[in-house]
């Protein structure tokens, strides 16, 4: 079973400061594609948790291979 975590609970590891949910942008094979993660309002330091990892990321890293 997979741990949940709320989002409100997550702590940036370099500053200590509390995430907060805002618009990331990614670069892969070329590709800009962007998604809202928890980010830290100080560094920019961006948490993905493991759903997205696992499911939107994996998805379009497959379809971007494959073309």
């Amino acid at each position: 079973m997979a741990e949940f975590v709320e989002f409100e609970d997550i702590t940036c590891t370099r500053c200590g400061v509390k995430m907060e949910l805002s618009m990331a942008d990614f670069t892969y094979l070329g590709h800009n594609f962007h998604t809202e993660v928890m980010r830290c309002p100080v560094c920019g330091e961006v948490y993905i948790p493991r759903e997205l990892a696992e499911g939107k990321i994996a998805d379009a890293e497959t379809a971007l291979e494959d073309k």
